[in-house]
Order: structure tokens, then C-alpha cells, then sequence
């Protein structure tokens, strides 16, 4: 029983102990603990501390009651209280637990709120700086995926404002800037190449775009530059431009059969192309250069150095040794302020040429002059180029006149002072209507009647490349003839038309020329049955109802058709 009594003592002085502790640990914890958390801590304290009082106060007093009052409680009756007193201290230590973590957690998130919108005023930054107007940013990220845009150009440029609009480069980039943009933009993405260039856009602007990589995504920045920049990529894109035309000028210059060369302020070669190389049989043009391979002589190079200056570039015409034979070029020279260029062009076959049609001309000249029928050339300029001796005696010109070269109108003009050409109502017309045949392609001719009773056939034709020649031909004795002829004919006619016997008269063609009326009334025939060129077999049937035996008509026309030589005379009645 005493036993039993000590144990239970011993419990009490535990609890107690664990009370005093807990209230201790809690005064610890206020201490550390916000103001709200410190004064419920104060008060579980308070609590717990009345609780051990108790206790104490109990254990005194069972121990001066003696057995009587010991017999009263039993250990589980003491143990129940106890329990549940140390329940609700636990409870009440984990409201205070999280409590506590309650408050950690709240100044945690406001942490992260500082944080957040400390991070937030850093983007709106970033972005207020990547947003200005003199720059605008495209980003892709790995796959297939839309681009992002940030930022702006300026309008001046002429790029797109529009998302989808600016990706488009060639309706707002020159040409030559828009497929090299697309290309490095095309690298950029599939093999992380980043690349820094200049382009130009439609309205001349300047743009400095840089394509880089990083974390996996492609920015490509297109930059508005200004002031220095802008100069100093403009004259990037000059030096550019002029490189590209020098190096075309140089393959086109390569590409020609004609030697060309340039010199620099020495007169040294510094550049030739194939042609030169090959007419000083040089291996290559840089070979040519080192070796300094002269195409020229050393006094026709003098002469081009002593004549050629920068107002007055040298033309002449020089001769030179190529590949063994003497060949003629027109050398053409100019001159700058770092050196020289020079061009020499083969005209030995053009020479050739000329020379053969100036024999081919005189060989024709003196040919025309002795032709009696007066001729005369001129060339573009209508002034007279070329005329025989026999047009000199037609028009009675002087020598000294003619080899002035007057002009074709200046020369109608002074025969018509002299009393030379026809007489025309409207002279200007007339001569206008002359001129025009050298704006014409077909051959004009014409026929004069001169004053001194000459008519001439006048031929007129223009040449392809300008000019014309006149032939006048003297119809004067033809003419004559041809009148005397036809009076005699007609004279011939009248007599045999009052002839009383019949008379037909045929040509070699067999057919008849002409006939009087009384061959007519003979063998009753019309006017128009024998009207000249009616063929002999005509007449045959015409003449058959008179007379159809095999002597008559039949034979006389086989006598008139046939091809002997000799034609017998044919008489009967």
C-alpha cells in the first residue's frame, strides 16, 4: 500500500514537472512568436500553470488527509484527468504549431509579392526599351511555330507595321538585300549560323539587321540606324554596289575578243584581260601582268602617254605584231586620276575591206566614164559623190563646180537658172517630187523634154544606205526615129488604102500588120475580122467560103508560118 502510495506521488510529480515544462517552452516560443501568437501562447500558459498548481495542491492534501482520503482515488481515476489534460495541451500545442506556420507562410507569399512586382517593373522596363521605334526584334522558337514581333521601325523606312506583313521581304526590301536577308535568316535557323549585315530597303532607308541564338530561339534584329551609322553603312552598301558593277565590267571586258588593259599612275599593268593575254602569248592575264607583257611598242606608248590627257582621251590607228603577222588596230586610251585604260579593236579585215572596194569603186569609175550615158552618184547628204564625163557634156558644168560636191538641189536649181530643164508650173513642187526618191525604196523614172529639143529618160535610184544614182538617157535620135518611122507608116497606109487592088501585109508571126478596103470587098471579110494581130489561120477560115481549094489560103499560110530561110515568091491568079 505504501508502495502503491509512493508510485502515485511519483506520477504526480511527473505531470506537474510536464505542465511546468510545457509552460516554460511556451513562454519561450512568445517570445519568438508575433503579438496575436505571443498573447494566446500567455494565456495557454496562464492555463497550463493552474492546471500543475492544482496538482501540487492535491498531492498536499491527500498526503495530510492520510490513508483515508489515499483509499478515496484510485490510479485510473487519477490517470483519466491526466490524459485528457494532456490531450488538450496537445491540441492546443499544435494550434499553436500552425498558427505559428500560418504566420511564416504569410510573410513567405508577401516575399514572393515584393519579388513578383519588383520582377514585373524590371519587364515593363525591358520592354518600354525593346518597344522603341528605331528597332524591332523577331523571335522563333525551335519548330515550326509563329514568330514573336517586338518592337517597331520607323515609318520612313517603309517596313510593314502589320505582323504579317513584315516577314515579307521582298515587297519592302530592294531585291538584292531581300533574298540575302532571307538566306541568312534560312542559316540562322537551321544551322544556329548568326550573321550581321546591312540592307537597304525600297525607299533607300538603311537597316542594320544581327541574327543571333540563344536558349534555343532565333532573334533576328532589324535596327534603324541614324546619323554616322547610317552614313557609314550607306558607303557600305556603295563600296558594295561598285564592287559588284566593277567585277561585272571586268567579266564582261574579259569575255571580248579585243585586248584590253589598264595601267596605274607608273604606267605599269595592273589588269588585262583574256584577249590581251592571248595576243602577247601569255599564259593566263595574271601571268601576262607579273611578266609585264607589252602589248604595244615602246614608241607607240610613248606616243599614247605624250597625247592622251584626262579632257582629251587618244584615238589612232596603229599597227602591231601578233602571233607573227602585222595586224592593225584602232587603239582607243583614257586617262584618270589613278592611272590608265586602254581597248585596241582588229581592223586589218575591216582595212582589207576598204581597200578592195576602193579598187572595186575605181575599177566601177572608170568604167561609168566611158559610158556614154551620163551618170551621176550622190551619197546621203544628196552632195555629189561621183559623175562621167559624159554627164559633164549633157549639162555643160564646170569642172570646178562639180568638184565642189554640191548638193542634187542646189544643182536642179542652176540648171533651171540656165535654161536647162523643163519648164514647170509649180517649180517647188516639181523638185520636191525629184528629191523624194531618196526617201523611197522603189526606182522613180521620168521623162524630160528640154528646152533644146533633147528628151531624156530620167532613172533615179536611192542606194540601202543612203544616197542615189541618177542615169539620164538620151532618147533624142530614138525618138526621132520613132516619129519618122511612124510617118512613113502612116503615109504607107494612106497610099495602100486607095490602091484598087487588095493588099494585106503580115508580120514574120503570121499575123497581119494591116490591110485596105479593097482586100476586104475581095474576099468579104469585115473591119474587124482583119484588124491588125489577127493571126493568118483566122483569116484562112474567114476567107474559106471563097475560096477553099489547097493552093489558096491554106498554102499561103504555110509559106507565111514556116522556118525556112529563104521564102519563095508566090504568084497566081
Amino acid at each position: 500500500m505504501a508502495s502503491l502510495e509512493r508510485a502515485e506521488m511519483n506520477v504526480d510529480g511527473d505531470e506537474a514537472s510536464a505542465q511546468t515544462g510545457f509552460c516554460q517552452g511556451m513562454a519561450n516560443d512568445r517570445d519568438t512568436a508575433p503579438r496575436g501568437l505571443r498573447r494566446v501562447v500567455r494565456w495557454a500558459a496562464i492555463a497550463l500553470s493552474g492546471t500543475a498548481l492544482s496538482s501540487f495542491a492535491g498531492a498536499a492534501f491527500a498526503q495530510e488527509a492520510g490513508l483515508e482520503a489515499g483509499r478515496l482515488l484510485s490510479s485510473t481515476e487519477i490517470m483519466v484527468p491526466t490524459l485528457t489534460i494532456g490531450a488538450l495541451a496537445a491540441a492546443l500545442l499544435s494550434t499553436i504549431w500552425l498558427v505559428r506556420q500560418k504566420g511564416n507562410i504569410e510573410t513567405e507569399s508577401r516575399d514572393v509579392r515584393s519579388a513578383l512586382s519588383d520582377a514585373q517593373q524590371k519587364i515593363s522596363k525591358y520592354e518600354a526599351l525593346i518597344a522603341e521605334k528605331n528597332r524591332r526584334i523577331v523571335i522563333w522558337e525551335a519548330g515550326p511555330g509563329r514568330p514573336e514581333f517586338l518592337g517597331q521601325l520607323p515609318v520612313e523606312t517603309g517596313a510593314p507595321a502589320q505582323d504579317r506583313d513584315f516577314l515579307a521581304f521582298g515587297r519592302w526590301l530592294s531585291t538584292t538585300s531581300a533574298s540575302e536577308l532571307e538566306r541568312a535568316i534560312e542559316t540562322l535557323r537551321s544551322n544556329a549560323r548568326s550573321f550581321d549585315m546591312v540592307i537597304e530597303t525600297v525607299r533607300n532607308e538603311v537597316l542594320e539587321v544581327q541574327g543571333r541564338v540563344s536558349g534555343g530561339k532565333a532573334f533576328v534584329r532589324f535596327i534603324a540606324l541614324n546619323n554616322l551609322r547610317a552614313e557609314l553603312a550607306e558607303l557600305k552598301i556603295e563600296r558594295e554596289r561598285l564592287s559588284n558593277s566593277m567585277s561585272l565590267f571586268q567579266s564582261l571586258l574579259d569575255s571580248l575578243e579585243q585586248p584590253v588593259w589598264r595601267r596605274d599612275s607608273n604606267g605599269n599593268l595592273t589588269w588585262v584581260n583574256h584577249a590581251y593575254s592571248d595576243a602577247v602569248e601569255a599564259s593566263s592575264p595574271t601571268a601576262a601582268v607579273q611578266e609585264s607583257h607589252e602589248f604595244l611598242g615602246t614608241i607607240a606608248r610613248e606616243k599614247i602617254r605624250a597625247t592622251a590627257t584626262t579632257a582629251l582621251p587618244f584615238h589612232d590607228r596603229m599597227s602591231t605584231v601578233v602571233r607573227g603577222n602585222r595586224t592593225i588596230f584602232d587603239i582607243s586610251d583614257v586617262v584618270g586620276s589613278g592611272g590608265s585604260a586602254g581597248m585596241a579593236v582588229d581592223v586589218s579585215e575591216a582595212e582589207a575591206i576598204r581597200e578592195e572596194l576602193k579598187r572595186t569603186l575605181k575599177s566601177h569609175a572608170e568604167t561609168l566614164d566611158h559610158l556614154a550615158t551620163p551618170v551621176a552618184i550622190f551619197d546621203g547628204e544628196q552632195r555629189l559623190q561621183f559623175y562621167n564625163q559624159a554627164f559633164v557634156r549633157l549639162w555643160d558644168f564646170e569642172l570646178g563646180f562639180l568638184e565642189s560636191r554640191p548638193g542634187n538641189a542646189e544643182m536642179l536649181d542652176r540648171l533651171r537658172s540656165q535654161n536647162k530643164l523643163p519648164e514647170q508650173l509649180n517649180w517647188r513642187n516639181w523638185k520636191e517630187s525629184v528629191l523624194s526618191v531618196y526617201r523611197s525604196l522603189d526606182t522613180q523614172s521620168d521623162r524630160w523634154h528640154l528646152p533644146n529639143g533633147q528628151t531624156l529618160q530620167v532613172i533615179a535610184t536611192a542606194h540601202p544606205q543612203g544616197g542615189a544614182t541618177w542615169v539620164f538617157e538620151n532618147l533624142t535620135e530614138q525618138m526621132d526615129l520613132e516619129t519618122r518611122y511612124n510617118t512613113l507608116v502612116k503615109v504607107q497606109g494612106e497610099t495602100i488604102d486607095h490602091l484598087s487592088e487588095g493588099v494585106a501585109v503580115f508580120g514574120p508571126d503570121g499575123r497581119i500588120r494591116l490591110s485596105n478596103p479593097a482586100f476586104r470587098v475581095l474576099w468579104n471579110v469585115t473591119e474587124e475580122q482583119a484588124k491588125p494581130g489577127t493571126h493568118i489561120r483566122a483569116i484562112e477560115a474567114a476567107c474559106a467560103y471563097e475560096y477553099d481549094k489547097p493552093d489558096g489560103w491554106r498554102h499561103f499560110g504555110q509559106m507565111l508560118t514556116n522556118f525556112d530561110d529563104e521564102r519563095p515568091s508566090l504568084q497566081g491568079t
